[in-house]
């Protein structure tokens, strides 16, 4: 049985969240039927770097011993989700000569080995190499070279690498707590694959993995990704600012935010009061729609910031299938009609099916 199990573990700033699945159904079309899943409050991570060794290890713990639980059964490896401003991604070509007048699978193999074999700096590591395209004898557009008859064949990989300490420290944490590695995946990469539907990525779609310290955000177009990086926002900026606005703690901050938040002061009852701590022992009560009003201030701003970030990297590309959003943030009440008039498109909040 164990073969044919999965586990994922997603360590945010936030949260922790663990999976258990198993794979069912045929090798063709193969589907996950999850089995088991946990969350734990994060302890020793801050924007998605460990800080505290000990605590990370003990959060890895206890989000995948209530995975297990659920689930019934034991893993022994995991795929580990990476996000932070240390991500970075590039683009890197490489040309091979076809031996026979067919490419064959070889070919790609070898292709894809030249365009990744680019000097890495000393303290990064290669995440992923993503196929953007591929050119036989010079003519391009093509997604599937296996097959076609040519003499020279180029692709262009989107190199996707991070910090080594940084992911090196989040392995760790998994190992001392019992689990092995089976790969590091870039979140946004991860989610991308468990939301958007083939024609979004077809059309052109913009996704954003709205977490509590950063927000991935990828461009896809054509069935590719075409643009990646992670941008140094997130869910800890509505916190902080309902620390500043309300004169509260963190802790109270968040959970106001998880219990009353709400993205739209319309979405709200202007009479409905959340009370707030004091420090002299006093009642303090203020509008749920002030604490709206904080949140969609800030939604709008990391909006705006997004949607500057596109008209830079792609002016002229229009994304029919427009915004998909994920993540912890994306689930905040009243999210949509904000996004929607600050990005100036469709968009939609993914979920995996």
């Amino acid at each position: 049985m164990r073969s044919f199990l999965v586990a994922g573990l997603d360590i945010g700033s936030t949260y922790t969240r663990a999976v258990i699945g198993q794979f069912v159904g045929g090798f063709q079309r193969p589907e996950v039927k999850v089995l088991g899943v946990g969350r734990t409050p994060t302890d020793g991570v801050r924007q998605d770097q460990v800080t505290d060794l000990e605590a990370a290890t003990e959060t890895v713990r206890r989000a995948l011993q209530e995975a297990e639980l659920m689930a019934g059964m034991r893993v022994d490896r995991v795929y580990v989700g990476v996000s932070g401003e240390h991500v970075d991604a590039n683009r890197s070509v490489g040309v091979v000569a076809v031996a026979a007048r067919e490419i064959v699978p070889r070919d790609v193999k070898r292709v894809h080995a030249v365009a990744r074999a680019v000097p890495v700096v000393k303290d990064r590591e290669l995440l992923h190499a993503i196929p953007q395209n591929y050119f036989v004898d010079n003519h391009g557009g093509i997604k599937d070279p296996v097959g076609m008859s040519g003499t020279r064949l180029e692709t262009e990989l989107y190199l996707v690498t991070g910090c080594s300490a940084v992911v090196g420290n989040i392995v760790r944490a998994v190992e001392k707590a019992g689990y092995r590695v089976q790969d590091a995946v870039l979140e946004a990469i991860a989610a991308s694959r468990a939301v958007l539907a083939e024609d979004e990525r077809e059309l052109g779609v913009v996704m954003l993995d709205m977490g509590g310290a950063t927000t991935g955000f990828s461009v896809h177009y054509e069935g590719r990704i075409r643009h990646l990086e992670v941008l140094p926002f997130g869910g800890n900026a509505i916190t902080s600012d309902l620390i500043r606005g309300l004169s509260v703690p963190f802790a109270e901050a968040r959970k106001i935010k998880e219990m009353h938040g709400a993205a739209h002061v319309r979405a709200v009852d202007p009479d409905e009061l959340v009370e707030l701590p004091s420090s002299n022992g006093s009642r303090r009560e203020v509008s749920r729609g002030v604490v709206a009003g904080l949140i969609e201030e800030r939604l709008e701003d990391m909006f705006r910031r997004v949607n500057r970030r596109l008209q830079d990297i792609f002016p002229h590309v229009s994304l029919g299938a427009g915004v998909v959003l994920t993540g912890g943030v994306a689930l905040t009440p009243g999210i949509l009609a904000v996004a929607k008039k600050s990005l100036g498109a469709p968009v939609r909040v993914g979920v995996p099916g």
